[in-house]
């Protein structure tokens, strides 16, 4: 009986122990941490808004109201997540970044950011997590299909096989129309929550 207790007390205070160091462990890595994750969200943010100097959080973002105006819009299949304003050097607004979760990706969920100017010009997408099909899918993370948005202002953008013409319309990635459909309409999902939340301009 009293090994029983002896043992009990000994696991009891290697938990306490254990329990205090992972503590300490959290509270010296917490800062670090938070500061690295910061600065990678920035460099993302930079790829799709080269031209902004610092990017700050949209106080306003509320996500039940984003994920009201996508649905209105037919958006379903997406979630707004977080919206950053874009300042330049001076302080002044230039745009936004406006991250979106897609849950139509082939191979699960597809995190985008798209950055777009004040006056509703697409400057750049960048994706920040994706998990598609080597060779197909994975492609649409490859410059040759990202850049088919960049520097455009459309209303919103559609896909095509066919090869058609026009800023609104992106070609697709031979195998890989599931890739292209969910890329495609977190683009939009963006761009119509630019439009009817955001006033489709910062200076507004």
């Amino acid at each position: 009986m009293n090994k029983i207790v002896k043992n009990t007390l000994i696991l009891t205070i290697i938990t306490l122990v254990a329990g205090t160091l992972l503590g300490l462990v959290y509270e010296v890595t917490k800062a670090p941490i938070a500061k690295a994750q910061e600065n990678a969200k920035q460099e993302a943010y930079k790829t799709v808004l080269a031209d902004a100097a610092v990017f700050e959080e949209y106080a306003d973002f509320n996500e039940n109201e984003a994920a009201k105006v996508l649905k209105e819009g037919g958006y379903t299949g997406d979630d707004i997540t977080e919206v950053a304003v874009a300042k330049d050097e001076n302080g002044e607004d230039l745009g936004y970044v406006v991250t979106v979760t897609s849950h139509e990706g082939y191979g699960g969920d597809i995190k985008i950011s798209v950055g777009i100017l004040s006056d509703g010009t697409v400057k750049g997408i960048e994706m920040l997590s994706i998990s598609e099909t080597a060779g197909l899918g994975m492609k649409s993370t490859e410059p040759a299909f990202k850049d088919q948005f960049k520097d455009k202002q459309v209303e919103k953008f559609s896909y095509t096989k066919t090869g058609e013409k026009g800023d609104d319309k992106i070609d697709a990635l031979s195998g890989a129309t599931i890739t292209t459909n969910a890329v495609t309409n977190a683009v939009d999902s963006a761009l119509v929550y630019f439009q009817n939340v955001l006033g489709g301009s910062v200076n507004e």
